[in-house]
């Protein structure tokens, strides 16, 4: 099972990425857990250790390797190979997490021209292709926020996308465009989650907002202070409390995430 998490920046996108991939691994899954965010604080949530996480260099600042995939023998400055040899990255780079998941940092590209197809641009969207379609793991991939990480190249292959919001129009609005963006590049499950809900009133608030769409409020999250205290201590929120409201929830959308997984690959 491939799942993706998008949503605007600070929704909470990595909690939810973090706290799934982990109870995946906690029911013996096979789990490669993949950071997409040039943010990059996946590994906080998940509860990598210190001297492991200080040891991660992101795919995307491989300079070396990724001219050695990318270049063109006999090409001139600005000639690149679009479609580089990437099968063998995750298994080289991946390191080893809490209950035995996989963690594999891609890092984001923070070029002015990020949108275009620079050569990192091009391994990346290689590797998320292959790490959608070729392999068996549950893979779990903390998107970069926005929209510029939906390509068809790297929409295959998805079977759930989560798309977070928070209690806000400009998030509510990026969501949309994320879904819409999502249809059209072929993705069937495509899930609106709504995070850091104060009140039932916002609740409300959300789906008549969302009322017009064809895509539901498939879950929700509640705010919750122990998400900020763990962060604040660097521990992952799963490992700090894991009876607080937020994590009770999220193992709730987990839930309903297996009896999916169920229903589209094992009946």
């Amino acid at each position: 099972m491939k799942i993706a998490i998008s949503g605007k920046g600070g929704v909470g996108k990595t909690l939810v990425a973090g706290i799934i991939a982990r109870l995946f691994a906690k029911e013996g899954f096979d789990v490669l857990a993949i950071d997409n965010d040039s943010a990059m604080n996946l590994s906080y949530t998940l509860g990598i250790e210190d001297e492991v996480k200080s040891k991660i260099v992101p795919i995307s600042e491989m300079k070396t390797m990724i001219e050695e995939r990318t270049s063109v023998k006999g090409a001139g400055t600005g000639v690149y190979n679009i479609n580089p040899e990437v099968s063998d990255i995750p298994d080289r780079f991946k390191v080893t997490g809490p209950d035995n998941l996989q963690l594999l940092v891609l890092g984001g590209i923070e070029e002015p021209a990020s949108g275009c197809l620079c050569p990192e641009n091009a391994l990346i969207r290689t590797l998320l292709f292959n790490l959608f379609v070729k392999r068996n793991e549950v893979i779990v991939v903390d998107f970069e926020a926005g929209l510029e990480h939906l390509g068809r190249g790297t929409a295959k292959g998805i079977d759930v996308m989560l798309v977070v919001t928070e209690p806000s129009q400009k998030s509510l609005d990026l969501c949309s465009k994320i879904i819409d963006l999502s249809k059209k590049l072929g993705v069937v499950n495509i899930f609106l989650i709504a995070n850091k809900l104060f009140d039932d009133s916002q609740l409300s608030t959300i789906n008549d907002r969302i009322k017009n769409w064809e895509i539901p409020l498939y879950h929700s999250i509640p705010f919750d202070l122990e998400i900020g205290k763990a962060d604040l201590k660097g521990i992952s929120p799963l490992d700090y409390n894991n009876k607080s409201e937020a994590i009770q929830s999220i193992r709730r959308l987990y839930d309903k995430l297996k009896k999916l997984k169920i229903e589209l690959f094992d009946l």
